[in-house]
């Protein structure tokens, strides 16, 4: 296999079946055996998710998956999991004509993560070799702007499976990597409209704006990018003692185990980020910044709204901190429902400021750089 670009593709074989005595991973593993050393020539990683393993249960999210906003820990590993990757091989039975529930489930679970990503189907059955589940979940994959290649693999189980295995044959594994080639080449020729091999994909305010969780090699960016927001928070309350101005790499990375950080990109390039965390029935949220060429596009106003969204179940309600001479931002937070609340563990110079996470109001808040 060749390519002209060859940054690491990640591939998601997904096992569609989940009842007793399936052939799923049998299937799923002959196909990764048999494309593993093409795949290792081409930069391709090949990962696998077990949909009897990932046990998603029947959509359960009270917010529209467009929405981003994930209140179960179920549905934000499998986010995690389907945004890592660039393209899909969905491994796939037919059950009355049709794809399986759970195939169809994990479907409808996200919407963003899926965009802009080609996926191929191996199906398997007996009569039609499974290619009438593959035809119903390409019209739900089109909905969700992925794209559905050509090359497809279909197994007619009475002619390829024997003892529970895969019996392959030359034609077979020549089908499987013709798919894993033509999956490559469109999942590199899409990268663009995915904006690069970031797998982001909340659509922000403004046209190129994209939301992901952050990963370690996001901190190098944002520890500058921190700094720079911070400038005008040294200026307000006269004093360089700031922690995010104090901090180094190795402090950001270390707080990745504590802290959920979430980073925007415009058309690449880190314009903003927040972070936050559970404890003891409050979501504290912080760090939230944005570039100073960027305040005022209603960044801030947007991220905080997607952060408060994050919110676990058992969290009552949203605190954050701010400099006690930070006017303007104690302002724009207390029209956004916040109020101060002065308690014994709020830090020296700061005002604590909290929301309940129940009738939230929606009036817009900007946010420059330099909030906490």
């Amino acid at each position: 296999m060749s390519s002209n670009d060859s940054t690491p593709l990640r591939v998601l074989v997904i096992t569609a079946s989940t009842r007793p005595g399936r052939l799923g991973p049998a299937i799923t593993d002959w196909f990764v055996r048999t494309v593993r050393s093409d795949a290792a020539s081409d930069a391709i990683t090949v990962d696998v998710a077990d949909l009897a393993e990932v046990a998603l249960p029947l959509l359960d999210e009270p917010e529209h998956p467009a929405s981003g906003s994930y209140r179960h820990e179920h549905t934000r590993r499998w986010s995690r999991t389907v945004a890592a990757a660039d393209a899909f091989v969905v491994v796939t039975p037919e059950y009355n004509f049709g794809m399986p529930a759970v195939l169809k489930n994990a479907f409808d679970f996200l919407y963003h993560e899926w965009a802009w990503k080609p996926v191929a189907f191996v199906s398997y059955g007996n009569t039609s070799a499974g290619t009438r589940s593959a035809q119903m979940a390409k019209q739900v994959v089109t909905t969700l702007r992925m794209m559905p290649i050509g090359a497809t693999v279909a197994l007619r189980i009475a002619d390829s499976v024997h003892a529970g295995q895969v019996a392959g044959s030359a034609t077979l594994d020549d089908a499987a990597r013709a798919l894993l080639i033509e999956l490559s080449r469109v999942a590199r020729a899409l990268r663009p409209l995915r904006g690069g091999n970031d797998p982001t994909d909340v659509d922000g305010p403004i046209a190129g704006l994209t939301l992901r969780e952050a990963r370690p090699d996001d901190m190098a960016e944002l520890l500058v990018l921190q700094r720079c927001c911070w400038v005008q928070e040294a200026i307000a309350n006269d004093t360089l003692d700031l922690a995010p101005l104090r901090e180094n790499l190795a402090d950001l990375r270390a707080s990745m185990a504590t802290w959920r950080w979430w980073c925007v990109r415009h058309d690449g390039r880190l314009v903003a980020a927040v972070r936050a965390r559970a404890h003891q029935g409050a979501w504290l949220i912080g760090r939230l910044m944005v570039a100073p060429d960027q305040a005022g596009n209603g960044i801030g106003s947007w991220l905080l709204s997607y952060v408060e969204g994050q919110a676990p179940g058992e969290t009552t309600h949203c605190t954050l901190f701010t400099g006690h001479r930070s006017t303007r931002n104690i302002g724009l937070y207390e029209r956004a429902g916040y109020t101060r609340a002065a308690t014994d563990d709020t830090p020296p110079d700061s005002v604590r400021l909290t929301k309940p996470r129940s009738g939230q109001p929606t009036g817009a808040v900007h946010h420059d750089a330099g909030v906490v």
